[in-house]
This record gives C-alpha cells, sequence and structure tokens, in this order.
C-alpha cells in the first residue's frame, strides 16, 4: 500500500505522541519498522518534502539492452513461440549475430505479458549425475517406451543413446519389445558409427526381460560391447533417456495416431528437432549434436566472441550518448 505525504506526516506524529511506544503503535497501525525509520530519516533531512513520493530513477546504464533490440526479442518470440526464454538467448546469440542473456529475455517476455507464472514446479533432484563420462561413445544408454495406434495396438519404441551428448543414434519403431528388437537398433548405431571393436561403448540398460535374455547376452559378447544394467526399482540409473521419454511424449502424445507409418513420421521429425536444435541445458545449452560431431568448442568460442562484441558496441554507444548530451548542455550554456 502507498501512502500520500500527508498520511505519512500524520503517521509520525502519531508515534512521537503515542504512549504505547514506537514499537507496539507501528505494530496497530500495520507499518512496518524500517518502512517508518526510512520516512522519519527523510523528515528530519528534508522537513515534509522528504515525504514526497521519490521520482523514478530514468538513469540510462551502458550495459541496457537497447529499445530495438528489445523489439527484436518480441518479435522472435511471436514467430517462434514453442521457444522458451532460454533457447530464445541462445538462438539469438548463435544465429542472430548479438548477445543477450537469459534473464534479460524473461524481463522482456514478462514485461510483455508473454511469460505467466508457471502453474506447478517441478523438485529437481540434482544439479549433476555422479558419474559424469568425459567423451562421447564412452556409454550407450538404451530402452523402451510405448505408444498406441488407433485400430492397430501397442507399438514400441526402441531408442540408442549417447550418454555424454545424448544425441540419438538410432531408433525402431517395433510390434515386440524382444532381443532381436534391441539387436537391430544396435546394429544400426554401429553402422552408423563405424566404431571397431576396441572403440566399442558400454551399454546401460534396465532389466526388461529382452535384456536380460541369454540371446542377447551373446549377441553383446560377439560385437565387443559390455552389458551394465541398472539398479532394480531404480529407474534414475537410466535417467538421461528416460527424460528424453518425457520429453518426447510431451510432444507425440497431443496427437492420436491411425497408422504405424504416421507415428514413425512425427517420430522422425521430433528427433531431428531433438539432436539438431533443441537447446539443452545440461550440455551448456548446445544442442545434442553439437556435442557428438565435436562443433561444441567452436561455438562456445564464438558465443564469448558475440557477448564481447555486444557488450563492447553497447558500451561505446552509451558513452556517445553521454559525449553527445554533454555537448548540447555546453551549447545551452554558452
Amino acid at each position: 500500500m502507498r501512502f500520500s505525504q500527508q498520511e505519512k506526516i500524520e503517521i509520525i506524529r502519531l508515534v512521537e505522541n503515542s504512549e504505547l511506544g514506537i514499537k507496539r503503535t507501528l505494530i496497530n497501525l500495520g507499518i512496518n519498522k524500517s518502512t517508518f525509520y526510512y520516512w522519519y530519516a527523510r523528515y528530519l533531512a528534508h522537513g515534509y518534502d522528504g515525504l514526497a513520493p521519490r521520482k523514478p530513477d530514468h538513469r540510462h546504464y551502458w550495459n541496457r539492452v537497447p529499445e530495438q533490440e528489445r523489439e527484436k526479442v518480441v518479435e522472435l518470440a511471436l514467430n517462434r513461440p514453442e521457444l522458451s526464454s532460454r533457447e530464445l538467448a541462445w538462438d539469438i546469440t548463435d544465429n542472430e549475430g548479438w548477445y543477450i542473456s537469459e534473464s534479460s529475455v524473461y524481463r522482456i517476455l514478462k514485461d510483455r505479458g508473454l511469460i505467466s507464472s508457471p502453474t506447478h514446479y517441478v523438485i529437481k533432484a540434482a544439479n549433476e549425475f555422479k558419474d559424469k563420462k568425459g567423451s562421447i561413445h564412452e556409454l550407450w544408454q538404451t530402452d523402451f517406451t510405448y505408444f498406441k495406434v488407433m485400430g492397430w495396438g501397442w507399438y514400441y519404441l526402441s531408442t540408442i543413446m549417447d550418454d555424454y551428448s545424448r544425441y540419438i543414434i538410432s531408433w525402431e519403431l517395433c510390434k515386440n519389445m524382444k532381443s532381436d528388437d534391441v539387436e537391430r537398433c544396435i546394429d544400426e548405431a554401429l553402422l552408423k558409427t563405424g566404431l571397431k571393436k576396441p572403440e566399442r561403448p558400454k551399454l546401460l540398460s534396465d532389466n526388461g526381460s529382452c535384456y536380460i535374455s541369454t540371446e542377447l547376452g551373446s549377441y553383446l559378447e560377439r560385437v565387443g560391447i559390455r552389458h551394465v544394467r541398472g539398479r532394480v526399482r531404480h529407474p534414475q540409473t537410466q535417467g538421461k533417456i528416460e527424460r528424453y521419454h518425457r520429453s518426447m511424449k510431451n510432444v507425440i502424445k497431443l496427437d492420436n495416431y491411425y497408422s504405424p507409418e504416421e507415428l514413425e513420421r512425427c517420430l522422425s521429425e521430433f528427433i531431428e528437432y531433438y539432436n539438431n536444435e533443441r537447446y539443452h541445458e545440461s550440455l551448456d545449452n548446445l544442442t545434442p549434436a553439437d556435442v557428438f560431431f565435436g562443433r561444441d568448442y567452436q561455438i562456445r568460442n564464438q558465443r564469448k566472441e558475440t557477448k564481447y562484441k555486444t557488450m563492447r558496441q553497447r558500451r561505446i554507444n552509451y558513452m556517445n550518448r553521454k559525449l553527445k548530451l554533454l555537448q548540447e548542455n555546453k551549447k545551452e550554456i554558452a
């Protein structure tokens, strides 16, 4: 609640003349103690005029985002509503040639009413995985998830994901969840990567029947892949691929599918987007493909250069504005 100048002086007089003491009087009035002492200090320093509402500070700062860039942020957000403020910030840095922070994008969109408060909060388990991999093809994760095709029944998606980059190497929509379905997906991943036996990664899976079968064990031994399985009833071990499934289903399950081909087409489109366009926060806002194909170092350096140039130009523009104002003031005085 805002108080007028007259109301503030009346509250000060009430407190000065109260027999209850300052603290109890302020409690009865519903006035915060620090607020009252702030008013009182300004009253003692400037009298009644010190209680007037303070004018907003319109000073300009050198690193303030220029108005034309603010308008551009809003335009890009309206053109690509599927991007979060975080993703939009990095899309601008990578593709528009100038830097803007995630928090600045959020504030700009919030001020324009383009971001609403979240309807729920997600509980965060941990900031990082305990056993982090250091390179691609050190560990692959695999798992099945399921979809219902109208009139066709249930279909199962088998996926091979690189643990380090989260890149989807291979996938297949299967009618069953058997060991030979897993083997085909691994064969495709090996074919795409061209890895020879000494270079082949470990394979992490859960304890589903197809993964603990002797047929799959024999196959993995033959192709030179060591198999590790997650702890029973502990799906967090396969947390990365489980999180991928959740992100995918949030999009794919928005529609009903009436043929396996229709579902496959939508899965292909999403995986293409996930691998090559979606900025992943845990990958330092790079895409899985950037990390998988070794472009991450170059992109990070380019982002640093873009940020340096943007901030340097803002400082130059700020100093030019100050110089111009100074010259105008000198002309007025003369």
